[in-house]
């Protein structure tokens, strides 16, 4: 399981199991004798994360692993992580991390939200889910849905600016519904920035996440048919859109630029990291375990927003400051709420609106 839990969870459950019941007796003392009107946090020893993959992707695995730490170590709880777990059953690690004395569980990929919901039931734990927000259950399960669809909307105005041929690509290694809603604001600020833009829209498989060879491939394929600048939308399958685009050049024979989402790519960047939609999820877990502590977890769901800086652009080099300035421009008016970016879910909307309008041969 790559190390995920050291040491070993059944040398020390037992322990665990005793200190949790010596501890909830403590509270229900501490709670009999304190003043009226005194609420007593809920005790929270620990949180757990469970990520699919190795927490080195500079984006999603890494970024809800490194904001997992920094939101426990601020809130004074020990965080737990499993990483590399892959897409398949994960039940037996989230009843380990459980036993080894997880107050909250952070399934960290859509594709355990069946999973985490039925264990934390099981084990009377909270747990948080991605891509299930109609799953919410008051002391039970909240979603973490994030769309960062307001800075793909930034993103796209910002490659319409910058695009030498007019055709852009979107390369995303599924259509899980947070993708889809950056796809669609990505198309939508294109085209507020210049209508007769092209999408040339392309997904690797259903869930590609981390396919760098397809990835390549199909990145290649997008640059062949016009794109110059490259959204690209995954895990460890980004690393094969980023070399696609490095090794590539553009029909008109300049080069291809990368814009990335969630995480910064800029330590690696040979020349063609243009932006990328940088996600801050350290406020969204924070607000979670202090959720769980005043015992009003799950009666929310939680986002991000460009407003409380959990959402960003991120500005490279490679971004004229003139250019910069009038995205800024922008960003400001969405904040103010002048421009408003609808997040849009499902695949169907995203492929309406990439035919919807800037068709060429």
């Amino acid at each position: 399981m790559h190390d995920r839990l050291l040491p070993s969870i059944s040398l020390r459950a037992p322990a665990g199991r005793v200190r949790r019941a010596v501890l909830a007796a403590l509270s229900a003392v501490a709670l009999a004798v304190s003043l009226p009107g005194t609420v007593l946090a809920a005790e929270l020893e620990a949180i757990a994360i469970l990520a699919p993959e190795a927490a080195t992707d500079f984006g999603w695995n890494q970024q809800g692993v490194a904001a997992a730490r920094a939101a426990g170590a601020a809130a004074g709880v020990k965080v737990l992580v499993a990483e590399n777990l892959g897409y398949g059953d994960v039940r037996p690690v989230l009843r380990e991390l459980a036993e080894d004395g997880a107050g909250l569980l952070i399934a960290h990929a859509s594709g355990y939200n069946t999973a985490a919901p039925e264990v934390g039931a099981e084990l009377s734990v909270p747990v948080a889910i991605t891509d299930r927000p109609d799953a919410r259950a008051p002391g039970k399960v909240a979603d973490y849905t994030a769309s960062g669809h307001e800075g793909a909307y930034l993103a796209g105005r910002l490659a319409a600016k910058l695009t030498r041929t007019g055709i852009l690509g979107i390369v995303t290694s599924g259509e899980p519904p947070g993708w889809n809603s950056q796809s669609a604001a990505f198309i939508e600020g294109a085209r507020a920035e210049k209508p007769d833009v092209v999408i040339r829209y392309s997904v690797i498989g259903p869930a590609a996440y981390s396919d760098a060879a397809g990835a390549r491939r199909v990145t290649e394929t997008v640059i062949a048919a016009g794109a110059d600048i490259i959204l690209g939308q995954g895990n460890g399958s980004s690393f094969g859109m980023l070399a696609a685009v490095e090794a590539g050049r553009a029909v008109d024979g300049g080069k291809v630029f990368f814009i990335d989402v969630i995480g910064d790519k800029s330590s690696i960047d040979k020349g063609h990291l243009l932006s990328s939609v940088i996600w801050n999820l350290e406020p969204v877990f924070a607000t979670m375990i202090a959720d769980v502590k005043a015992g009003r977890f799950g009666e929310r769901n939680y986002g991000i927003s460009l407003a409380d800086g959990s959402v960003s652009l991120l500005k490279t080099p490679h971004v004229p400051d003139a250019v910069w300035q009038e995205v800024e421009a922008i960003r400001r008016e969405i904040v103010d709420g002048a421009i408003v970016v609808k997040p849009v879910f499902d695949a169907a909307s995203v492929h309406a609106l990439v035919n919807a309008a800037g068709k060429r041969p």
